[in-house]
């Protein structure tokens, strides 16, 4: 079971307020980037919480509505394709994230990043590395992030079957590749994730 062992030496220091932050969809070459920060009460538990990559898509589920049931405060974001390509997928990443913690119901004093990089954010920070399976705040925003994701996969595989990303999320894929070949790139595909079809263009 995860503990609150960042948290509670946080609050012994003076924040009240301590919001997870976790992203999903860094790698896929097509959509979002989907971000979450979550607050959670102090020692709450949470059964079964972890890093999502480590659940299955059905616990993840449950878990998606018991976080947002539970939790002081939550919020999910987004950056577009677009901003993607033009800013670069890190600085995206941490623009969803600055959204996340700017759309919690309650303003956090504090944030936990999962990763190595927490720079640019308006409250203090702390990347904590593999943080979602250390921090159940963290966790619980991993969770959030990638079941807002897998599902906004699902709807975009509405609209562009082709490709097959309800299957593969967006992740380069054999068959998401073979179908770019294909069908070409469409409105929803990172450019910057797609260089290699010019590359094979152009023989190089």
């Amino acid at each position: 079971m995860l503990e609150q062992t960042i948290e509670n030496e946080l609050r012994e220091k003076g924040f009240s307020a301590i919001c997870g932050v976790d992203e999903a969809g860094r790698g896929p070459l097509c959509g979002p980037v989907v971000a979450a920060a979550v607050i959670l009460p102090p020692d709450i538990v949470i059964e079964g919480l972890n890093d999502s990559k480590k659940l299955t898509p059905k616990k993840r589920d449950i878990l998606f509505d018991e976080i947002q049931n539970k939790a002081l405060a939550f919020c999910i974001a987004e950056a577009s394709v677009e901003e993607i390509d033009r800013l670069n997928i890190l600085e995206a990443d941490l623009l969803a994230m600055r959204r996340a913690i700017a759309g919690l119901q309650i303003p956090a004093d504090y944030a936990l990043i999962d990763g190595n990089i927490a720079r640019d954010f308006p409250i203090p920070a702390r990347a904590v590395i593999h943080g979602d399976a250390i921090s159940p705040s963290i966790a619980a925003a991993s969770v959030l992030a990638k079941v807002h994701r897998d599902r906004l996969c699902e709807e975009l595989d509405r609209t562009y079957p082709q490709y097959g990303i309800a299957k593969h999320k967006g992740y380069g894929t054999k068959a998401h590749m073979d179908a770019l070949r294909k069908f070409g790139v469409s409105p929803i595909h990172r450019k910057l994730f797609v260089r290699f079809l010019n590359e094979e263009k152009h023989g190089t």
